[in-house]
């Protein structure tokens, strides 16, 4: 198994960034996925969820109505559209199934920052 973002780059409050994630190893298409993140100091925690057909999201309540989960099965790809950045949002970004499923990726920085 395989999991690999990028996307994350350093960015202004207010601003967008996509990241995503390419995935091999397993049938992606059967599985729930989800994006972590980890701050400096702090736990791992979840930030959105997809269903393996894409019709389900849920969010952290901290991200909800600014980042959007998304999936192309035919591509293995995961996608997080992250608008209206908050400094708050600086973390590692990790994709992962459910609990953590699979081997963690090497994650992809975001920071937020003036």
């Amino acid at each position: 198994v395989h999991l690999v973002e990028s996307g994350g780059d350093l960015v202004q409050p207010g601003g967008s960034l996509r990241l995503s994630c390419a995935v091999s190893g397993f049938t992606f298409s059967n599985y729930y996925m989800t994006w972590y993140r980890q701050a400096p100091g702090k736990e791992r925690e979840l930030v959105a969820t997809i269903s393996s057909t894409g019709v389900i999201e849920n969010y952290a309540s901290s991200v909800k109505g600014r980042f959007t989960i998304s999936r192309d099965n035919a591509k293995k790809t995961l996608y997080l559209q992250m608008n209206n950045l908050k400094p708050e949002d600086t973390a590692v970004y990790y994709c992962n199934g459910l609990g953590g499923r699979f081997g963690w990726g090497p994650g992809t920085q975001v920071t937020v920052s003036s």
